[in-house]
């Protein structure tokens, strides 16, 4: 089985600052850090840090290069990514005292995907492999048809919700991870039970991993209901902790581990990367989850 990961790049610009602002207000930054990541790039780095052999399909414009870079690095497959004119996929991120995040995304090349760059990647995958999107591409209905008429395994992450996703069929996807704000996006409904009836309503055959801050995390499948607590650490910059959360229990699968085992195994994961400034470089690697 292979792994494919078609999603965004982005250069992020992160800023320290006091608190998050608010409209008409005007703030002085502490400081301001340049990161590499993306939606995409972080969860195809937390996979290969979980030591997934994992595939990158994606776009990067100018600016593009440390994005490359970062991906070989760190053991990530760029085979089937591509350069386009204009400029990357770029965030702005506020960071606040206590380590919360406020993100501007600008999608730049990760929104310049054709259909032919999409067959073109794709047919170079079979029934069987797994291929994992978030919605900071376009073409996504089309991606997500291409990959279940081949018989992928689907694996979405809803974010940023908006209202490009109600044209993909969801019915097709396998495994949704999302947090609470996407799952009441979904749904219509804010308490963490009612998300998850409503989405076994709308979506029977898929499973769906809830994330719930400090709350922890949620499995639902077929088989029943698993929960798992976070591991507590003081915050310094929760941006990857969700996309490190997806990489190792997307990891734990592969590996066939229990999903309890999984779950624990993830939130472990994403308690070591909030401790660390930056997105990619905060994703930890296996041994030290594992030894944590």
């Amino acid at each position: 089985m292979k792994v494919l990961n078609f999603g965004s790049m982005n250069v992020d610009y992160v800023y320290q600052v006091d608190h998050i602002l608010i409209p008409g207000e005007t703030l002085a930054s502490k400081e301001r850090n340049v990161f590499c990541g993306g939606k995409g790039l972080n969860q195809s780095i937390a996979l290969a840090k979980a030591g997934i052999p994992v595939y990158h399909a994606g776009l990067v414009g100018e600016g593009g290069d440390a994005l490359l870079d970062v991906c070989r690095e760190n053991g990530v497959n760029t085979e089937f990514v591509k350069r386009v004119e204009g400029p990357c996929g770029h965030t702005m991120i506020q960071v606040d005292k206590n380590g919360q995040n406020s993100i501007l995304l600008f999608g730049g090349s990760n929104r310049c995907i054709t259909k032919d760059f999409v067959d073109e990647v794709l047919k170079n995958f079979d029934k069987g492999d797994m291929l994992l999107l978030q919605n900071e591409i376009n073409e996504l209905p089309y991606i997500i048809d291409s990959a279940y008429e081949k018989g992928m395994m689907i694996i979405l992450n809803p974010s940023p919700y908006d209202n490009a996703l109600e044209e993909c069929d969801l019915t097709k996807v396998s495994l949704f991870l999302v947090n609470e704000i996407e799952g009441e996006q979904i749904t219509g409904e804010k308490k963490p039970e009612k998300i998850l009836e409503k989405i076994k309503e709308k979506y029977p055959k898929a499973s769906v991993v809830l994330t719930l801050g400090s709350e922890g995390s949620i499995y639902q499948d077929e088989t029943g209901i698993y929960r798992q607590e976070i591991y507590k650490v003081k915050a310094v910059d929760t941006t990857a902790a969700g996309d490190t959360f997806t990489g190792y229990f997307i990891s734990s699968i592969i590996d066939g581990k229990p999903i309890q085992e999984g779950l624990a195994l993830a939130a472990k994961a994403s308690a070591i990367a909030v401790s660390r400034p930056g997105a990619v470089s905060s994703i930890p690697l296996k041994n030290e989850v594992e030894n944590a």
